[in-house]
């Protein structure tokens, strides 16, 4: 894929006695929001993980914006992950700091930036997610869609380049789940981000993506537009799209 920000080269990966990649090959272009899909541990977040540097291929290459990241050392890797943001599956803000001290931790950690611009950056992005003055509150006063605005509020913190959406919506209600969506789409389209985000929510995927990719037995099985997806007439892909007992895919 031409100007591709993100590309996975023929990845294995094993975890303990299980190979969970099997030769992956994707592409993610410049300022495009990729969903992947697939079943519970068909290794949709050790995919994250490769881009990150959390996890090295067995074999193959993960390269962000041209580069191997396995042959990064270790400054090298914190520099390419400060161009990134991750949001967790369940927000991880810590508890013992206020929403506006989460926000503003990288900054403070990586940046000389004075702490008069740090909280004005934290303002910004708060106001960004639709969480304006809650810069004094605890997490725990947070309901679970606000503690993911803030987490959200946070990996955009440092302007990254690239990022990462680990089950944006897992453990929210519909309505909840719809705001989250509508917020990462908006983003998307006012940032020109390039983002990776792993579900197995359909309805999250066919509204944030640009294209669809479902990893199956280790393997990307299928790529394309949400409307490529939603109409295949794949078996495999067509019964975890409509979420049924009956076909390829067996119960786990």
């Amino acid at each position: 894929m031409p100007d591709s920000a993100i590309e996975f080269q023929g990845v294995w990966k094993r975890l303990g006695t299980k190979v969970v990649l099997r030769g992956v090959d994707l592409s993610v272009a410049r300022g495009e929001c990729l969903v992947v899909i697939g079943r519970s541990g068909s290794g949709k977040s050790v995919l994250l993980k490769h881009v990150v540097g959390l996890l090295q291929p067995d074999r193959g290459t993960v390269r962000v914006n041209g580069i191997d990241v396995a042959s990064l050392d270790e400054g090298e890797l914190l520099s390419i992950r400060e161009q990134m943001g991750m949001l967790f599956q369940g927000g991880a803000l810590f508890d013992s700091m206020a929403v506006g001290e989460n926000v503003g931790l990288a900054l403070r950690e990586h940046t000389p930036l004075p702490e008069r611009q740090i909280e004005e950056v934290v303002a910004e992005k708060l106001a960004l997610v639709g969480l304006s003055g809650t810069e004094a509150q605890r997490p725990s006063s947070l309901s679970g869609g606000m503690k993911k605005r803030a987490a959200l509020a946070r990996a955009l913190a440092m302007n990254p380049k690239i990022m990462l959406y680990d089950e944006p919506t897992t453990g929210l209600d519909p309505i909840t789940a719809d705001v989250i969506n509508r917020l990462i789409r908006r983003l998307q389209d006012r940032l020109g981000i390039t983002s990776i985000a792993v579900t197995h929510d359909m309805r999250s995927a066919y509204h944030i993506a640009d294209r669809i990719a479902m990893l199956h037995e280790g393997r990307i099985h299928a790529v394309g537009t949400p409307d490529e997806i939603q109409q295949t007439r794949d078996p495999i892909l067509r019964q975890f799209i409509e979420g049924s007992s009956e076909g390829p895919l067996l119960p786990t």
